[in-house]
């Protein structure tokens, strides 16, 4: 007879407010989407599921074509390289993710260009354009719109444009993963658009998007590159409402909510002013404790802190206030605080996270206790 053993059961603290950028709590009536009974992918009424949320995707990013993959957000950015790069990749390292486009380079044999800067510095257009003129094999620039590594936000919209005006046969691919949904982005000179289900949209991990320009289409329709990620063949089964495997079935059922919620509050532009305020008030209100933002150019998707007593805050928080702040990455995992903003998050969440933080101050003798930053958050939440 064969027996099993089992690991501790795992202790789910549902006080827990979690305000990591990703993956973002989910909130209850997206979880309920995850609840109905499971419909087959190849059936009529997922066909109709599956392509009312592309048609939804489509409207949200500008672009004319949606792709939806069961992945991570990794697998859209090498689906993204594989299928544009023919001859060279030049990408933007200003962390984490930006390092990893060149490591999806390396996988396949590409040849490939670097510009690296510090995780706080977002990236110059002139740099960029210099690179193109001294390598003209280059023909796809990968950069992420926000390197959530450390909240960075580059001015991928500027930077997109250059290159197209002094080559517009350079492939343009940005990762959008912690910008898409949080803030209105600008595509018109960008081929490759990339999207996670973990971020905004405030689902579990597991699903990626890629948006396409025409210029991207006529590309991988004449390629035809990659098994899993064999975006021809996905672009010619997508356009039937169908996937060349298995679809990813309850992220999609997600979609479907998420977009009912965002109509629900008003549309998008209502959810990215919400967003904007929750952000540029969090911003402030960090700044009134007398911390500081580590990015230059910080992202509207979460507020990034750097701080010596970075690691024990985040540990106290968990610990005495239940609430999840994320830590930061090499070489700054013990060094950042990085507090989420992404998704549809009650106004009065934010505001007890924010209290939170400042409890913590004072209890670990970092700063006395004076309400400052409720007070400067609900001050310029509501503009008062």
């Amino acid at each position: 007879m064969i027996t099993f053993k089992f690991s501790q059961k795992l202790k789910v603290n549902f006080k827990m407010l979690l305000f990591t950028p990703g993956p973002v709590a989910i909130n209850e009536e997206m979880r309920s989407s995850f609840s109905q009974p499971m419909p087959h992918h190849r059936t009529k009424d997922f066909e109709k599921i599956f392509q009312s949320v592309r048609e939804n995707l489509k409207k949200m990013t500008g672009l004319e074509e949606v792709l939806l993959l069961s992945s991570s957000g990794t697998g859209a950015m090498e689906a993204s390289v594989i299928s544009l790069c023919q001859k060279e990749l030049l990408f933007v390292n200003a962390g984490k993710f930006g390092e990893r486009f060149g490591k999806i380079a390396k996988a396949h044999f590409i040849k490939a260009h670097e510009l690296v800067y510090e995780w706080d510095t977002p990236a110059q257009v002139d740099k960029i354009l210099n690179a193109l003129k001294a390598n003209p094999n280059i023909d796809a620039f990968c950069i992420q719109a926000c390197e959530s590594s450390g909240g960075l936000r580059h001015p991928v919209e500027k930077i997109a444009q250059a290159i197209k005006e002094t080559n517009p046969n350079v492939f343009v691919i940005v990762d959008a993963i912690t910008a898409l949904g949080v803030e209105p982005l600008e595509i018109t000179h960008v081929d490759a658009l990339i999207g996670g289900s973990q971020k905004a949209f405030m689902l579990p991990p597991a699903m990626s998007l890629i948006a396409l320009s025409q210029k991207a289409i006529d590309r991988i329709e004449e390629r035809d590159v990659g098994f899993y990620f064999n975006l021809k063949s996905e672009l010619k089964n997508q356009r039937d409402n169908t996937t060349s495997y298995t679809a990813p079935i309850l992220h999609t059922l997600g979609l479907q909510r998420y977009f009912e919620l965002v109509q629900n509050l008003g549309g998008f532009e209502t959810l990215y002013k919400e967003t904007k305020r929750v952000a540029l008030a969090t911003q402030k209100a960090v700044l009134a404790l007398g911390l500081k933002i580590f990015p230059k150019s910080p992202g509207l998707s979460m507020t990034t802190i750097v701080n010596e007593h970075a690691k024990e805050l985040r540990n106290f928080l968990k610990e005495k206030y239940q609430v999840q702040f994320a830590g930061g990455q090499e070489p700054y995992k013990d060094a950042l605080i990085r507090i989420n903003h992404m998704g549809i998050i009650p106004v009065y969440k934010s505001a007890y996270a924010l209290n939170a933080l400042e409890l913590a101050l004072n209890d670990l003798d970092l700063r006395e206790f004076d309400g400052m930053a409720n007070t400067t958050f609900l001050k310029q939440y509501y503009e008062i």
